[in-house]
């Protein structure tokens, strides 16, 4: 027993981030792996593909109940970018900025779960995952209560960053209606990466199915039939999210998940410090990068006539926001394969699942770099009529597809972080590129040499190499919680 823990503890110790895991020493491994096997060629190919299938059973599901969240979203913004300029800009604030901040936060935060849950369904610990789950939802709802005046004086904080009075009113009003999605987060992200952790995405995709199709619905009822405006249309949103959150805990309190949910337990109000020290890691992590987006369009909004480059960048994000959610389910699966292995012992396999999820990450990059090169006048058509703004979203088209390429991978990596549990660093990493040079980058060639909107597109697209030379150069020790 001691000689196998030894080799638990060497195995669990591997550089899984060494190299972007596409060098020659990473190979070595596959290849190595494969020989274990004795096959060769053919055994290393019939590895791919059994990892190939472990890793989309999480994210195949992960990717349609994410695309279908995100929908909502742009349904949304298709709502009222048919209401006017004014509307539209007014959605973007509120839905991109106000609730988009704590909106990173609080799903960062859930993402200790991928750590916690991960290992613990490695190890087979299933009574684990359940009182991690609720210490999670007991954390996350605390944050949105303490995160609720950022909602009520959204307007004084708009108005602060240098918005134009008259936006930064419209996009007040619209913030406090958001109250309940911002709510709804604390439970639908726990709940979803419980069920994640334990292959159980499929449940996910049902549900957020089923609420895009009530969302749809409800848009059409209240926005186009009723004529609410923009209070409909944050109506429906929360209404939306609402249905996602009661489906999953129906689903999980009703036995779909008997092993890891045994009802509520006082044990989850025990260790809760440590769990909040792992789950802030978690949330810096993840908000650094999504708060990032968020001050590109404070910036854009100071910017001459803001509210097209507003709209612009608001089309352009929303389309790479969509596209995303395909790297973001790569970070999900990755960190729950990572986190399986390592919670089992296996070192190696952690490695060569970080391996087969990053090449099938950028070949899906690259098509869609097609994708969007070949539709670049055609696409902001979705969501716009407006000449002027169809002309400077043509004008970020080529911008936007790199953005997209470059993001491909960077998710993967931190999902192995998370798998391991090294929020922190990837923190770190954020911050230097997405703050210290980014940010300082982009104000300077939007104000001095007055490039306008074209720069917070060029800072999305370039700020993701640092980041991904950083950590793939990056070296962990990894052990077993």
């Amino acid at each position: 027993m001691a000689g196998g823990g030894r080799r638990d503890e060497e195995a669990c110790r591997v550089g899984l981030l060494n190299g972007g895991a596409t060098t020659k020493e990473d190979w070595q491994v596959v290849a190595a792996a494969a020989d274990d096997g004795g096959g060769g060629d053919a055994n290393l190919g019939r590895m791919v593909w059994e990892e190939s299938k472990k890793l989309w059973v999480i994210v195949a599901p992960a990717i349609f109940s994410r695309v279908v969240s995100y929908s909502m979203n742009v349904i949304t913004q298709a709502f009222a970018g048919h209401l006017g300029d004014l509307e539209l800009a007014a959605i973007s604030i509120a839905n991109t900025v106000v609730v988009g901040f704590s909106f990173g936060l609080m799903l960062g935060m859930a993402s200790a779960l991928e750590t916690l849950c991960g290992q613990a369904f490695g190890a087979k610990k299933y009574h684990k995952m359940g009182v991690y789950m609720q210490r999670s939802w007991i954390v996350l709802l605390a944050c949105a209560l303490l995160l609720l005046p950022m909602y009520f004086f959204a307007e004084e904080v708009l108005l602060m960053t240098g918005q134009s009075p008259e936006l930064s009113a419209m996009a007040g009003r619209v913030s406090v209606w958001f109250i309940p999605l911002h709510l709804s987060f604390a439970f639908i992200f726990p709940l979803q990466r419980f069920l994640q952790c334990q292959l159980k995405n499929f449940a996910n995709a049902a549900a957020t199915g089923a609420a895009l199709c009530i969302h749809i619905f409800v848009s059409w009822l209240f926005v186009s039939r009723f004529k609410f405006g923009l209070v409909g249309i944050a109506l429906t949103l929360n209404f939306s999210w609402w249905a996602t959150a009661a489906m999953l805990f129906a689903y999980v309190s009703c036995g779909g998940c008997p092993e890891t949910w045994h009802g509520f337990s006082r044990e989850a109000f025990t260790g809760l410090w440590d769990f909040v020290k792992l789950s802030t890691a978690s949330g810096v992590m993840l908000c650094l990068e999504n708060w990032y987006y968020r001050i590109l369009i404070l910036l854009t909004g100071n910017l001459k006539n803001a509210a097209i480059a507003v709209d612009a960048l608001s089309i352009c994000m929303t389309i790479n926001g969509w596209e995303m959610m395909i790297p973001l389910s790569f970070f999900a699966g990755t960190g729950v394969r990572v986190a399986n292995e390592l919670g089992a012992g296996n070192g190696k396999g952690a490695r060569f699942a970080t391996i087969v999820s990053s090449v099938t990450s950028l070949v899906i990059g690259l098509f869609f770099w097609v994708l969007i090169v070949g539709l670049h006048d055609k696409f902001a058509l979705i969501f716009t009529s407006s000449a002027v703004v169809l002309e400077a979203v043509d004008n970020l088209a080529v911008l936007l597809a790199f953005t997209i390429l470059l993001n491909s991978i960077q998710p993967v990596l931190s999902g192995v972080a998370v798998g391991s549990g090294w929020q922190s660093m990837v923190a770190y990493v954020n911050i230097g590129t997405y703050y210290l040079i980014g940010i300082p980058t982009g104000i300077l060639l939007g104000w001095l040499f007055k490039l306008g909107v074209l720069v917070p597109t060029t800072m999305l697209a370039w700020h993701t190499y640092p980041s991904h030379l950083f950590l793939s150069d990056s070296r962990l020790t990894v052990t077993r919680r």
